[in-house]
C-alpha cells in the first residue's frame, strides 16, 4: 500500500481563511450561549420567576459540559469541517426550536439545553482547525486571533438580545442567532477544509497512542487552566458589582467592564505572538500565572484602601486574568497530536467550563460575608497555586 506524509502547514492566505471561518462559527456559537443569561431582565418582567430565568440562563452552559468531550472525539475521527458545519446546522435547529417554544418555560429550557450541546461543536472544531493549518511558529498568534471569538459573540449578543426581546419580545431576539448560525453552517461546509495530516496507517505509534497515558504534561495544563480561570470569571462576573459599589453608574460600569474584554482580547493576540516569538508556550504561561495572581491582590489593595482610578486597575487585571486562554489551548492541541487534539480539547473547555460554573455562587458567597478586598486575595492564591502545576518545558508533536 502507498503512504504519504502529510505536509508541513504553512501560513498562506488558506491557512488564514480557516482561521476567520473558525472565529465566525466559534463568535455564533459564543452568541447562542449567552443570549438567554440576557433574557434574564426580559423573561422576568413578563411573570417568570428570577431563579427560573436563571436556570434557563444556565441551560447552554450545562449543555457544553455534556457534549465538549464527544464533539472533540467526532472531531479526531470525522475531521474539523463536518464537525463545524454539521454543529451548526443542528444548533440552528435548537434555536429555532426555541423560538417555537418561546411561550413555554420547559420546552424553552429544553432547547436552550440542546442549543449549549450542539453549538460545543465548534470549540473543540475551531481550535483544531487553527493548530492544523497553521505552522508552530504563527500558532501562538493564529490562536490568540480565534481567542477573540468569544468576546466578539458576547458583544453581539449585548447588543442586540436585551433590545430586541425588549422591544418585540424574546422570539424576535433570536432571530439572529438562528440566521447567523445558518449562514455559516454554509460557509464552513463550502469554505472549510481539514487541515493535512498523517494517515493513520502511517502515523507513529506514539501519535497515535494516547497522550494522556505517556505523561502528566495535558493533565498538569487542564489542571492550570482550572485555576486560572477561576480570577477570569471572577471579573467578568463580579466587575459591574465592584465598579458599582465603588459609585460608578451602572451604565457607565456596563460599558467599562465591555471594553476591557476587548482588551483582554487584543492582550490575548499580543501573548500569543509573545509565544511564537520565544518559541515556548508554558513559559509565557508561568509568567502570566503569577502575573494573574499579582494583579487580583492590587484590586484587594485598591478595595481596601479605596484607591483612585480603580477602573484602570480592573482594565489591567482583565487584560492579564484572560491571557493565558490562547497559551493553554494552544499547548494542549500541540501536546495531544493530530488524533488526539480534538477529544483533549474538549477535556480542557470542560474542566474551565466545570469551574467557570462555580464561581457565581462561590465568590458571591464570599463577596457576601466577606467582602470585595478579602475575596479578592483568596482567589489570588489560586493563580500562585497554578505556577509549581505548569511544565518546565514545551510537548509537540510537531
Amino acid at each position: 500500500m502507498t503512504t504519504t506524509t502529510a505536509p508541513r502547514p504553512t501560513a498562506n492566505r488558506r491557512a488564514w481563511t480557516m482561521l476567520a471561518l473558525g472565529v465566525a462559527a466559534q463568535a455564533a456559537g459564543t452568541l447562542v450561549v449567552s443570549a438567554p443569561a440576557l433574557l434574564i431582565p426580559s423573561l422576568h418582567a413578563h411573570g417568570m420567576p428570577l431563579p427560573a430565568a436563571g436556570l434557563l440562563a444556565a441551560a447552554p452552559t450545562f449543555g457544553m459540559v455534556l457534549t465538549l468531550i464527544a464533539w472533540g472525539a467526532i472531531t479526531d475521527r470525522f475531521g474539523e469541517r463536518a464537525v463545524i458545519a454539521g454543529g451548526l446546522v443542528l444548533t440552528t435547529l435548537a434555536v429555532a426550536a426555541a423560538w417555537a417554544a418561546a411561550g413555554d418555560t420547559v420546552l424553552l429550557g429544553l432547547a436552550f439545553l440542546a442549543a449549549g450541546m450542539t453549538s460545543a461543536s465548534t470549540n473543540a472544531a475551531s481550535g483544531r482547525v487553527v493548530v492544523g493549518w497553521f505552522p508552530k511558529e504563527r500558532r501562538g498568534l493564529a490562536m490568540g486571533i480565534r481567542q477573540m471569538s468569544q468576546p466578539l459573540g458576547v458583544t453581539l449578543a449585548a447588543v442586540t438580545v436585551p433590545q430586541l426581546a425588549e422591544t418585540a419580545g424574546v422570539r424576535a431576539s433570536l432571530v439572529l442567532p438562528v440566521v447567523l448560525c445558518a449562514v455559516l453552517a454554509l460557509l464552513c461546509a463550502v469554505g472549510i477544509a481539514n487541515p493535512p495530516r498523517p494517515s493513520r496507517e502511517t502515523a507513529a505509534a506514539e501519535q497515535v497512542a494516547n497522550p494522556y497515558r505517556s505523561g502528566g504534561f495535558l493533565w498538569r495544563i487542564h489542571a492550570v487552566s482550572v485555576l486560572l480561570v477561576v480570577p477570569q470569571f471572577t471579573l467578568s462576573t463580579y466587575g459591574l458589582v465592584w465598579l458599582v459599589g465603588l459609585g460608578w453608574p451602572t451604565g457607565a460600569a456596563g460599558l467599562l467592564v465591555g471594553g476591557a474584554q476587548f482588551v483582554g482580547a487584543i492582550g490575548r493576540i499580543l501573548v500569543g505572538a509573545w509565544s511564537d516569538r520565544v518559541a515556548s508556550r508554558v513559559g509565557p504561561l508561568r509568567i502570566v500565572a503569577l502575573s494573574a495572581a499579582v494583579v487580583m491582590g492590587v484590586l484587594a489593595l485598591v478595595d481596601a484602601t479605596h484607591l483612585a482610578a480603580g477602573a484602570v486597575f480592573l482594565v489591567v487585571a482583565t487584560s492579564v486574568t484572560v491571557a493565558d486562554n490562547g497559551l493553554a489551548y494552544t499547548s494542549v492541541a500541540e501536546a495531544a497530536g493530530p488524533f488526539w487534539s480534538g477529544r483533549a480539547l474538549g477535556a480542557q473547555n470542560t474542566g474551565q467550563f466545570i469551574a467557570a460554573s462555580a464561581v457565581g455562587p462561590g465568590v458571591g458567597a464570599l463577596v457576601a460575608g466577606l467582602g470585595f478586598a478579602a475575596s479578592f486575595s483568596i482567589v489570588a492564591v489560586l493563580p500562585l497555586l497554578a505556577l509549581p502545576l505548569v511544565p518546565r518545558s514545551d510537548r509537540s508533536h510537531d
